[in-house]
């Protein structure tokens, strides 16, 4: 009999029978509130009604027209509708399948925009997990353990996360972006350096937001040397945080920008955007595949787009956070095991730690585990896996919240036995 990979382990032991909105139906008989909305994927909940038409509307139509022999409809749409988004002077779009290959599209641009062989990522980072993007992901080692010789070219710096550090975030800024002058001195020099690739907030590595100090350190470094900012917004855009774009909590424009998971509730779409000059320096053939900008994809992500401003979203995924923030900044209070909660917008991570602080990923996996039996889905992440993540979908409500709030709590009083 054949059977699924037995690497591929499963968060929770749910079989999905139907979803709508915030809740997935399982099998089991069972409503689950999802707070893990297919790892930030299902932004605008599941099955929303007017993706599920646009959807089916563009099956009967066409299915897969290959975007670089024939063009069609959805794909120049999304563009327009992109375009009304879009960080000003990012005007020139190119489509992929997965955040993957939208990372590998934009290390390729960079390098031959410039001429140079380096890329700067930082700790903590999650990009992927072809072998360049797994090369550029620090989020932990079992994203590129085992399968080496990885990518050359790869230098890595620290990130600002000052809950590890126990300093203030100030504080973390200025060491962080000092050490990368050090880089600069030690491994390589600002001329042989193509990019700096940044998560705005970080996903798999510890759901932290990337201090908008230390974006606009990096900002003035890259504007002084010629060097690309490359922000992955993979996880962080389409509304996220709180802002359109996770990095529009700080002052600065990228020269490219990364977007997949939420922009198309559910179906495999994946983009990176830059000015169309800095676009036209691509060599001819570096960009294209077969299934890229997919017309199903690309009819979900006009409707998607839509949704997401008519029913004021953004605001919504601000609001909603800032409530469930609160929720859970009770609940540690009362639970000295929550070494640190924190989050922006519907992007909330809770770090699980001993009483000495080291990280504690047992009682996290504990915990992760139990709000599926109190009927909340959440996973964890960190490069130590100590970290239960909570990502809503933008279409939660306060009811929802409140009742994902208790459950988490629930949860929490069953594993925790710390006062």
């Amino acid at each position: 009999m054949t059977a699924l990979s037995p690497v591929l382990q499963q968060a929770t032991p749910v079989v999905v029978d139907h979803a709508s909105g915030s809740w997935i139906h399982g099998e089991d008989g069972r409503d689950y509130l999802d707070f893990t909305t297919g790892i930030g994927v299902t932004s605008t909940g599941h099955c929303h009604p007017r993706v599920v038409e646009a959807a089916r509307e563009q099956v009967g139509r066409v299915i897969h027209a290959q975007y670089t022999t024939v063009m069609h409809r959805p794909l120049l749409e999304l563009t327009d509708k992109l375009g009304e988004v879009l960080p000003p002077g990012l005007d020139s779009v190119f489509y992929a399948n997965s955040g993957s290959e939208a990372v590998e599209a934009a290390i390729r641009l960079a390098r031959m925009a410039t001429g140079r062989p380096n890329i700067v990522t930082f700790q903590g980072g999650f990009h992927g997990r072809t072998v360049a993007a797994a090369t550029l992901t620090t989020a932990g080692t079992r994203f590129s353990a085992g399968f080496s010789p990885l990518m050359g070219g790869v230098h890595m710096a620290p990130f600002p996360y000052a809950y590890r550090y126990g300093w203030s975030v100030d504080d973390a800024v200025a060491f962080c972006l000092r050490e990368l002058d050090h880089l600069f001195a030690t491994r390589t020099a600002p001329r042989d350096t193509a990019a700096f690739l940044i998560e705005p907030a970080l996903g798999d590595g510890g759901y932290l937001q990337t201090p908008p100090a230390f974006l606009e350190g990096l900002r003035e470094r890259a504007d002084e040397h010629g060097i690309l900012l490359v922000l992955d917004e993979v996880q962080a855009g389409c509304g996220r945080t709180g802002r359109f774009w996770g990095h529009q909590h700080s002052s600065i424009t990228p020269d490219v920008l990364i977007t997949a998971k939420g922009i198309a509730s559910g179906f495999p779409i994946s983009a990176i955007a830059a000015p169309e000059a800095l676009m036209a320096q691509a060599w001819p053939g570096s960009q294209g595949g077969t299934y890229g900008g997919n017309a199903v994809a690309a009819a979900a992500g006009c409707a998607t787009l839509d949704v997401i401003r008519d029913e004021r979203l953004v605001d919504n995924a601000r609001e909603r956070g800032d409530q469930l923030l609160a929720e859970l900044q009770k609940l540690q209070a009362d639970h000295a095991c929550l070494g640190d909660v924190r989050g922006i917008g519907l992007m909330l991570g809770l770090e699980l730690t001993r009483a000495d602080g080291s990280a504690d990923a047992d009682t996290a996996k504990a915990v992760q585990q139990a709000t599926t039996r109190h009927g909340l889905l959440s996973l964890t992440c960190g490069p130590l896996m100590n970290v239960v993540r909570l990502i809503p979908a933008l279409v939660v409500t306060e009811d929802e919240v409140r009742l994902g709030a208790e459950r988490f709590g629930a949860a929490l009083a069953e594993v925790c036995s710390c006062p």
